[in-house]
């Protein structure tokens, strides 16, 4: 795998075609309108089958219909829209999610939903013909922030999460995901149904942000990417005594506090060891109990996320990490349990849906550079089944699952270009 690869030629001649259609204010415009659905706070909150994504999804499908696209929404909670082809059965698809983590940006996974809104738009305008099928998706749920798994839409598609799934999954205030879904109106029993079936699709693209600085930082409009990095999600809990912080002298405390910090900082030891150059991880939430500034912490419980473009390592990582944690644990009398709530392998995309990116980038006189994902992605579920690509436009500061997430205008119209063209290489090809 090469992480450093090739860079497009930036002298290329530009092409002339549809391309040219591209808005930047209509882009903006969308944007601006998702990113006024959110919760009360900083930064865009508006989480996994929630009121508000469905919200989100509404405006999306109001937008396709409007352009005259057929519209649907699956049981589990992904929409579609369809540009009909003029005889080739086989779809291309483009799009992303709309769901945030919570205090997020208005930038991660919505990006790629507008790309694929103003894509729609162009070829309607235009009336570029095209022999496929044209699918534009809003996926669900993308983020793991609320029930720990991610990729819930695009996993059910898939077919890697089913009906029988859902009530394990559960967020912060207990409610399941199959609850949650109940919610907002739809039908987890039958999301099995709502699995794509791979002799209908030939390929399907996402453009996404960075969430990170290569791109910027050497100046370039467009990343394709080659593998996405794997994620194993650990929910670990320490339980130990709850008792009176003055009352208790330090050679009797069974403190799960202190057991959950020994861990958090052997964790990031570990993901620093040269010998495991790749791995990333992270404790990003951590629930005390009984919470009180006088009681000594009873039970804690945190949250592990291991990524790795190497599956093996990956895994590894994650074996060792629970391992470890339980050794701390014992030595200071504290009861640990560690659960795998996720696992994702790394995924390496295909070479031939890549080439017409990068062809795509070089007929657009577009700089680009080839590079791995360290985020995962709607595409890494689909691509079980259908080949996949990627597609990331910079990231200001590589910042991202933060307020100041941000992208310019200016720097999304390239990669939607590069987009919008590599989809009618893909309407051409037979690979």
């Amino acid at each position: 795998m090469t992480t450093e690869a090739e860079s497009g030629t930036p002298g290329a001649p530009r092409a002339a075609g549809p391309e040219g259609g591209v808005d930047a204010s209509r882009i903006a415009a969308h944007l601006a309108t998702f990113a006024d659905l959110t919760e009360p706070g900083p930064g865009c909150t508006r989480l996994a089958f929630s009121p508000l994504e469905r919200r989100a999804h509404a405006v999306f499908a109001r937008h396709m219909a409007d352009l005259g696209l057929s519209v649907g929404t699956d049981h589990a909670g992904n929409t579609v829209a369809e540009l009909p082809g003029t005889g080739e059965p086989r779809a291309i698809g483009t799009g992303s999610h709309l769901d945030t983590v919570p205090s997020g940006g208005g930038f991660d996974g919505i990006v790629g939903v507008v790309s694929a809104m103003e894509v729609a738009e162009v070829m309607v305008r235009s009336g570029t013909p095209h022999r496929r099928p044209w699918r534009f998706v809003a996926f669900a749920a993308e983020e793991g922030a609320r029930f720990g798994q991610a990729c819930n839409g695009s996993r059910m598609a898939a077919g890697l999460t089913s009906s029988a799934d859902l009530s394990g999954f559960t967020d912060r205030d207990g409610v399941t995901m199959a609850d949650a879904m109940a919610g907002v109106g739809l039908r987890p029993d039958l999301v099995d149904r709502s699995r794509w079936r791979a002799e209908d699709w030939f390929a399907f693209v996402e453009l996404h942000i960075e969430q990170g600085e290569v791109l910027r930082s050497r100046g370039l409009d467009v990343g394709v990417v080659d593998v996405i990095s794997g994620s194993t999600r650990l929910r670990v809990r320490a339980t130990g005594r709850a008792t009176h912080s003055g009352g208790t002298p330090m050679h009797l405390r069974r403190d799960a506090m202190v057991v959950a910090a020994e861990c958090v900082v052997l964790g990031d030891r570990i993901a620093r060891d040269p010998a495991r150059r790749g791995v990333r991880v992270t404790v990003g939430r951590l629930t005390v109990e009984p919470g009180s500034i006088t009681t000594i912490p009873g039970e804690v419980e945190f949250f592990v996320d291991v990524r790795d473009v190497d599956p093996v390592r990956q895994r590894e990582t994650a074996r060792v990490l629970a391992q470890e944690f339980a050794a701390v644990a014992m030595a200071r009398g504290v009861e640990l349990v560690t659960e795998t709530i996720a696992d994702t392998p790394p995924v390496t995309l295909p070479d031939w849906v890549a080439d017409h990116a990068r062809a795509a980038s070089d007929g657009l006189g577009l700089p680009y550079q080839v590079l791995p994902s360290g985020a995962s992605h709607d595409i890494q579920q689909i691509g079980h089944i259908i080949p996949a690509g990627l597609l990331f436009v910079p990231s200001e500061a590589g910042l991202s699952h933060s307020p100041d997430e941000f992208t310019p205008t200016e720097q999304i119209v390239p990669g939607v270009r590069v987009l919008l063209r590599t989809l009618l290489r893909l309407d051409e090809a037979d690979r």
